[in-house]
């Protein structure tokens, strides 16, 4: 996978941005490409669906997927308060708990590659994993605001270090409670989550007619696509590797080790369940990933009292590309060596 032309530009990008070159992806353009996946992704998913129904083997990846994306969250702050803040601990587990698109569209792509069969129920839990994470975080913070006497920040983060991550909030939630539904409208109508979910949609109402009319868009030209993205995604997981020092041993242990045992538990139910080994793959996929897109975005309203430094650098620089690189492969021999 590593000779992979995406994965390819992906260390170019990194590569580039390390060395400080001013190779840079013009905004709108990366933007365009994001969502570019996301239908591409959701669309593709909803042929799956098409072609086998919602069956019991797509309700079978729901359920283990649901199932992960509410324990993820629990045992990782477990974890992770022995180690940092209650807040940082809660921004960090739903981060983890929750799923990165991008590393499911490269993991599609390897499993695609192998000819490993699919139900289509992986993507319908791509879109259904999200909110649970947030959830149980916003739980978690507000749970330990209660304990902290109602207290707004981070015992060690400033009044200044919290304006300088986001001065136009910072003031008005200091002063109020979170709104838990402000928080889940936020998660629910983020326009990429509604994206997917309706890219899903109309792939599973149209088939194999809509397959036909959408090609060249969602099959020959998504590989390059997809190159040309992880080109943006290297360029921001190097910039962001400088951003590691904030991280620290603990949490990069955390973000290198916890990723492959939370795939490993996924396998093991997959197993359990019957799945087949394309959804069993994608299932280690999704729970060995991290959001860096939808649950930051929420997480910097939800929580304000934690760390984006640490949160958003463990999601982008320390196990993405890990999953991209490693990861993804290694979950498919474990899950082919389970399969035999």
């Amino acid at each position: 996978m590593l000779f992979e032309p995406a994965i390819l530009f992906f260390l170019i990008g990194c590569f580039v941005a390390l060395i400080r070159s001013n190779l840079e992806i013009p905004q709108p353009v990366a933007k365009f490409l994001s969502l570019y996946l996301l239908m591409a992704v959701g669309f593709k998913g909803g042929q799956s669906l098409a072609q086998t129904g919602f069956n019991q083997a797509v309700l079978t990846v729901i359920l283990i997927a649901m199932f992960m994306a509410l324990v993820v969250p629990a045992w990782s702050y477990l974890i992770l308060r022995r180690g940092v803040g209650v807040f940082d601990a809660a921004a960090i587990a739903a981060t983890y708990g929750s799923v990165s698109a991008v590393t499911f569209t490269v993991g599609s792509q390897f499993v695609a590659a192998q000819q490993a069969p699919v139900s289509g129920g992986a993507t319908v839990a791509l879109v259904l994993m999200e909110s649970p994470a947030i959830v149980m975080a916003v739980l978690l913070a507000s749970w330990a605001r209660s304990r902290e006497g109602g207290k707004p920040m981070h015992p060690a983060a400033s009044s200044a270090e919290m304006e300088a991550v986001m001065p136009e909030t910072v003031a008005a939630q200091a002063k109020s409670p979170i709104s838990v539904k402000a928080v889940l409208h936020e998660a629910f109508t983020d326009g990429a989550h509604l994206l997917l979910i309706g890219s899903l949609v109309v792939g599973a109402v149209t088939g194999e007619k809509g397959a036909e009319a959408m090609q060249p868009f969602t099959g020959g030209l998504f590989k390059g696509f997809l190159a040309f993205f992880l080109l943006e995604m290297g360029l921001l997981v190097g910039r962001q590797l400088r951003e590691a020092r904030d991280v620290g041993p603990f949490l990069i242990g955390f973000g290198l080790i916890m990723p492959p045992l939370h795939a490993l538990v996924a396998l093991m139910l997959a197993k359990f369940a019957g799945t087949s080994l394309g959804d069993a793959t994608l299932l280690a996929v999704l729970a060995a990933s991290a959001s860096y897109i939808v649950v930051p975005a929420v997480i910097r309203y939800a929580i304000p009292e934690a760390r984006p430094s640490r949160y958003f650098t463990m999601s982008l620089a320390i196990t993405f590309p890990f999953n991209v690189l490693i990861g993804i492969p290694l979950y498919y021999a474990i899950a082919t060596r389970l399969w035999q």
